[in-house]
């Protein structure tokens, strides 16, 4: 487990992280969300116990990283952006050499060194400098030393900036399958990669905390951006008049692709369900609906919409705080 408790990071005058409390439980694989700057490598990097905070607490596995450093390091795997790998060293030796460094019994580090290739699928480049293999490989072989160990945490920045598409696709069903025995928070800019391995999400914002829930829950708060898009073919002002008058509409708006047919953007109030009266008061006034479906606010909506200026944004943090203080 990772609990960060009112952690502030000041650098002479500049705060990177302020008053920042979240909880990583066992099992969970959280993503960690932010704009650049927003302070997420400082939180990391304090985590990590690679830096200090200016106050607060990070607790790994049941120590503080500040007074029981060598405790809590021993429960953390860390797989920075730039994986700190020795070129001139091939894959099984780097994997050894990283097994000592973390006083893994000498009895126990041929197999496990073995068992974390197989794992990450680094075997059949175990003989080979590091310094030839591709940048996919060298993330694995990244991601092999932080599993080195056991440890009960791993902390995953950015793992998979610059691979291919098919490379994504490996690394992101690895972390996957390591949740079922590692507590993990993983750092990313890729919205895809956050939905298909996350269970939670959390997002600063100028080294705050924004939001910190399951992207599903975080989609219910923001439902206030969810809309109803219909196409209607037939005289624009006949559709218009008839959604003007149905009640339950907050606002919409007109897109006219042609003279005959035009696509309504609707926000309706949450309580209501229109579409069916859409349906049947088009068709009264022979405006047939070509299209009718929900817009779901997505991963990448509800970021920009927390961490970018907008007319709505204090009010969705708003809502956004209530329902973690009710949670808590």
């Amino acid at each position: 487990m990772i609990e960060v408790r009112n952690l502030v990071k000041d650098y002479y005058g500049h705060v990177a992280v302020n008053n920042l409390s979240f909880t990583v439980n066992p099992g969970e694989i959280v993503g960690f969300l932010g704009p650049n700057g927003a302070g997420k490598s400082t939180t990391m990097n304090v985590i990590t116990g690679y830096i200090s905070a200016s106050s607060g607490q990070a607790i790994v596995n049941g120590y503080d990283i500040f007074t029981e450093p060598e405790k809590a390091k021993k429960s953390i795997g860390y797989l920075p952006e730039q994986p700190p790998l020795y070129p001139d060293m091939k894959v099984v030796e780097y994997l050894m050499f990283v097994a000592d460094l973390k006083k893994v019994k000498k009895s126990e580090r041929r197999k496990m060194v073995k068992d974390i290739m197989e794992l990450t699928k680094v075997s059949d480049v175990s003989g080979r400098l590091i310094k030839h293999l591709s940048k996919g490989y060298k993330q694995r072989v990244g991601l092999a030393g932080a599993i080195v160990g056991y440890p009960e945490i791993l902390i995953l920045d950015e793992p998979t900036v610059g691979l291919d598409p098919n490379q994504i696709i490996e690394i992101r069903q690895l972390i996957k399958s390591l949740s079922t025995k590692h507590t993990i928070l993983l750092s990313s800019h890729i919205m895809q990669e956050v939905s298909a391995v996350c269970d939670k999400i959390i997002i600063i914002n100028n080294g705050e905390l924004v939001a910190y829930d399951t992207p599903a829950n975080i989609a219910k708060v923001m439902e206030e951006s969810r809309e109803l898009i219909v196409t209607v073919k037939g005289d624009v002002n006949c559709s218009k008049n008839v959604i003007n008058n149905i009640e339950g509409i907050r606002e919409f708006r007109c897109e006219s692709a042609s003279e005959m047919l035009c696509t309504y953007y609707i926000k309706v109030e949450e309580e209501y369900d229109i579409r069916e009266q859409i349906f049947f008061e088009m068709a009264r006034v022979n405006c047939p609906v070509i299209e009718m479906r929900q817009h779901e606010v997505s991963l990448e909506e509800i970021f920009l919409s927390l961490t970018h200026g907008g007319s709505n944004q204090n009010n969705r943090r708003n809502n956004m705080k209530r329902v973690m203080e009710v949670e808590e």
